[in-house]
């Protein structure tokens, strides 16, 4: 049996990527549409007989995609897409809900979609409206200073004046916007975790990097990206091959 599908999602370059997903997990799955807004997604739903299984992307141009259930009765199973963090990520783990974080690799899908298939598990309204109540009680919160040692004295650093992050020598260190470096209490592991995302990405295992530290990026050899430093053009941060598919997205926010 021949399964149809649907996709809800802004971005043309994901959908495309999705759609060559699919494809590699089963040639004969049809795509029905794509479709970029939940105003869209609305109308074509209540038009259409619903698909086998959407692929429904939770941010939206018009808002977010949750939005869809309280204008219709959505009659077939459904994977979000997302690129929310882990921590949010909890909600869909808690009812039970399909999903799939950005960026989508091959495994991740088939995985889902083989769920689908089994159990044709149906997100309802009311398993919806407890993922919003999840997702906007429990986002986490991200340091805005650190209290760090230097020689006798103690300083405190706002996260506005981090550069970056590094490793060397085992050691980690902030390199902070005036030039000035200051050793670090924690693994570049634990400053992931308690810096804010939508700022602060590590890019490989020696540095975690602020957005605004970034001048240029260019091209590199097997699908990397060298980045050059504002303030550091000398220093040498290669974007690996792994991460470049995150990197790009979080660049793109």
């Amino acid at each position: 049996m021949i399964m149809n599908y649907l996709i809800i999602e802004d971005e043309q370059y994901n959908a495309e990527l999705l759609k060559g997903l699919v494809e590699k997990y089963d040639p004969a799955m049809n795509l029905l549409a794509v479709l970029p807004s939940i105003q869209e997604s609305v109308e074509w739903l209540g038009s259409h007989p619903h698909p086998d299984v959407i692929f429904m992307d939770i941010r939206l141009a018009d808002g977010l995609s949750f939005e869809i259930y309280n204008q219709v009765s959505i009659q077939c199973p459904v994977i979000f897409t997302t690129a929310y963090d882990e921590y949010a990520l909890q909600a869909f783990k808690v009812y039970g809900t399909a999903y799939l974080l950005k960026p989508i690799v091959q495994e991740e899908l088939e995985e889902a979609l083989d769920n689908i298939n089994e159990f044709r598990v149906m997100t309802s309204p009311e398993d919806v409206h407890g993922i919003l109540e999840m997702l906007r009680t429990q986002q986490k919160t991200y340091k805005t200073r650190f209290l760090l040692h230097y020689r006798d004295d103690y300083k405190v650093i706002p996260v506005e004046h981090i550069d970056y992050a590094f490793l060397e020598h085992k050691n980690v260190y902030f390199k902070l916007v005036d030039g000035f470096s200051i050793a670090v209490p924690y693994s570049l592991e634990e400053l992931e975790e308690q810096l804010d995302p939508k700022f602060f990405f590590r890019v490989n295992r020696q540095f975690i990097l602020h957005i605004n530290s970034i001048e240029s990026i260019h091209k590199y050899f097997n699908e990397k990206a060298k980045i050059i430093l504002k303030r550091d053009p000398n220093t040498e941060v290669i974007v690996s091959r792994i991460k470049m598919p995150l990197f790009k997205l979080w660049l793109d926010k």
